[in-house]
């Protein structure tokens, strides 16, 4: 599985600024202090999730970031997007020439993976994450419920 730690940093600073978007624009420094994630990575991420509208930025004293959308409208499978290009389980990136130009017999299984992984995270939004964050205050997220 390539889940790097860039689609798993997206993850967690969009779940950190649904958690703090109520008071307005979030500044990147705060998400890196709270989430130790480096500043400069954190901005580069934005940049992607900017791009693919996750996002936008304000300027200004009170500037920083803003969901592009509700947290109920802003799924899990669109940050890994934005932040990875591509999840998938495959070691020939879905192209089906993973043995001598062939599919490996192997093949189906890991797409059939990709497809559930896929499903999966596009329907857990950043909301379910943050309310379960809030039901658990920090013990195990359950998200097995979620469809």
């Amino acid at each position: 599985m390539r889940l790097t730690t860039k689609g798993r940093f997206a993850v967690t600073a969009m779940i950190d600024l649904a958690m703090n978007a109520q008071s307005g624009a979030v500044k990147l420094s705060a998400i890196s202090e709270r989430q130790n994630i480096s500043l400069s990575y954190l901005e580069q991420l934005f940049s992607k999730l900017r791009r693919a509208e996750l996002v936008e930025s304000l300027r200004g004293p009170g500037g920083g970031y803003i969901l592009a959308a509700p947290a109920t409208q802003i799924n899990i499978a669109q940050i890994i997007a934005a932040a990875e290009d591509c999840l998938d389980a495959t070691q020939c990136g879905s192209r089906g020439n993973c043995n001598n130009g062939h599919a490996c017999v192997t093949h189906e299984l890991w797409e059939s993976l990709n497809k559930i992984i896929n499903d999966y995270l596009s329907n857990v939004t950043l909301q379910n994450v943050v309310d379960q964050n809030n039901e658990n205050h920090g013990h195990v997220i359950n998200f097995t419920h979620i469809h």
